[in-house]
């Protein structure tokens, strides 16, 4: 395929999508600026909800005292072994977390209700420090990948909420 002809498909692709309805969430037009610093979450009480809260925020910016959406959330981790050498010592660990939560609207009226779930792993090799370090990370990326998915389908709802 000639180099003129990869182009004219890539132009063509992209030209094609208005006329199917797509639209760039983020766009002038899209569904993310009704979000944007719209909905409060509770103040973290842990690491995970620190680094989960900082992800959210990050992706949808921090709402004001009187934010129209609450996001009621629970964040459940559990680790698990999962690697082991001859001698019985444990290589590998599996992080899964799970986050329960509720789109909230004026007087507290559930708008949406859902659950995601995610997994990270770590390497328990080396030392004790380097361990507890790759621990830290994989929650911290655990929770990034939560946000994350907690924060798509909320825009993906976005257009159904009231405004």
């Amino acid at each position: 395929m000639s180099w003129s002809r990869r182009q004219f498909l890539v132009v063509a692709g992209a030209s094609a999508l208005p006329a199917c309805g797509f639209t760039p969430v983020y766009g002038p037009t899209g569904q993310a600026g009704r979000l944007l610093g719209q909905i409060a979450l509770p103040a973290p009480r842990t690491e995970d909800m620190f680094s989960f809260v900082q992800r959210f925020e990050e992706r949808l910016g921090r709402a004001p005292a009187g934010a129209p959406y609450m996001l009621d959330l629970v964040l459940e981790t559990s680790q698990q072994d999962l690697g082991r050498t001859s001698a019985g010592e444990i290589t590998r660990y599996r992080v899964t977390g799970q986050a329960n939560y509720t789109l909230l609207g004026e007087a507290e009226v559930e708008l949406l209700s859902s659950q995601t779930a995610a997994f990270t792993g770590y390497s328990a090799t080396g030392s004790s420090v380097a361990t507890l370090a790759g621990e830290r990370d994989a929650r911290d990326r655990l929770m990034i990948i939560l946000a994350d998915q907690v924060v798509d389908a909320l825009l993906i709802a976005a257009a159904d909420l009231p405004a």
